[in-house]
This record gives structure tokens, sequence and C-alpha cells, in this order.
């Protein structure tokens, strides 16, 4: 794909995350106007409303993805695996909003669904492996889906708080030397 398509795209996307999430019902030609291209080259990208929305989605999920590796390679392994969390909220809260735009996608007889949890099960164990955790990345999924349903950000913040204490007592009693025996 050339340069200028590429970049086409990457702000179709991007602003059809902010129309979906904002705007009930906004056309395609809103959206092509707003990233300053015409409506044929949304078509050429996406020939249909859901194949944008599916891209939106799947875009997102895979900067959450992405994200787990290049935050280990600037954070330790703790502070890694907590930002990783906080974006995962914002990631949740995102498809939140989009949860009327991709049930039209579903509708349509698509699943926009199909390999998140593959990915997002891979990102959660490449952030628990140099922690040593005993936790399951899907055990820890489950736990922040929960607190993605919270709407009480302080509380999320506190929740994910105790999680990040869950996940590190398990890989401080894994990695601890065993108790001297007694004389």
């Amino acid at each position: 794909m050339r340069a200028d398509a590429v970049r086409n795209r990457g702000l179709l996307v991007e602003v059809a995350l902010d129309a979906f999430t904002h705007e009930k019902d906004v056309t395609l030609g809103a959206i092509a106007k707003k990233a300053g291209v015409g409506i044929g080259t949304l078509y050429r990208h996406f020939p249909t409303r859901e194949a944008l929305i599916e891209a939106v989605y799947r875009t997102e999920l895979e900067k959450l993805c992405d994200a787990a590796p290049e935050l280990l390679e600037t954070h330790g392994p703790e502070a890694a695996l907590r930002e990783w969390m906080d974006r995962f909220i914002a990631y949740a809260a995102t498809k939140r909003d989009l949860k009327e735009a991709l049930q039209a996608v579903i509708a349509a007889g698509i699943n926009p669904f199909e390999h998140s949890r593959a990915k997002m099960t891979e990102a959660v164990a490449t952030l628990l492996a140099p922690l040593g955790a005993r936790t399951k990345p899907m055990d820890l999924m489950a736990l922040l889906i929960g607190v993605a349903q919270n709407g009480d950000p302080d509380q999320a913040k506190r929740m994910l708080d105790l999680i990040m204490d869950g996940v590190l007592h398990g890989a401080a009693a894994r990695s601890a030397p065993p108790a001297p025996a007694p004389r």
C-alpha cells in the first residue's frame, strides 16, 4: 500500500473512532470529510459501514495488545503491567462507546471479537512472564473486565491496585527462597 493510502486509512480509522463514540448517527460522508478525504477514498478502504466499524475495533485491540511488549521495553515489569491494565480500562470504555456500532457489525454476520480473546491472553501472558507470576492470564482478564464495568474511575484505580497486589503476591510467593529448615 502506498504511503498516502496508509496515511488516509489511518486517518479514517482515527476519525471514525471519534465519530462512532461521540455521534450516534454519523454518516460515512461526514467521516470522510473530517478525515480530509473523498468518499471514494473511504469506500476504497472500507466498502461498508460495518467494515469501517470492524476496522476501528480491531485497530484499538491491536494497539492495546501491541503495547504489552513495548511497555516491557520501556518500563519495569510491574510498571508495564500496571500501565497496560490502565490502558485496558480505557480500551473497555471505548468498546462500550462503540457498542451500538458493533451491534450493527454483528447483525451483518461479522464477528469482530473472533480473535480478541487469544490476542488479549497472549498480551497478558507476555506481561506476567517477567514477574514470575502464578496468575493465569484468563483470571487476570476476568478481573479486569469486572473493573472495566465500574463507572467510578477512583474506585477502578483502587481495584487495579488490589489486583496488582494480588498478582505480585503470587509472584513473590513463587520466587521467594524456601524458609530455612529448623535446627
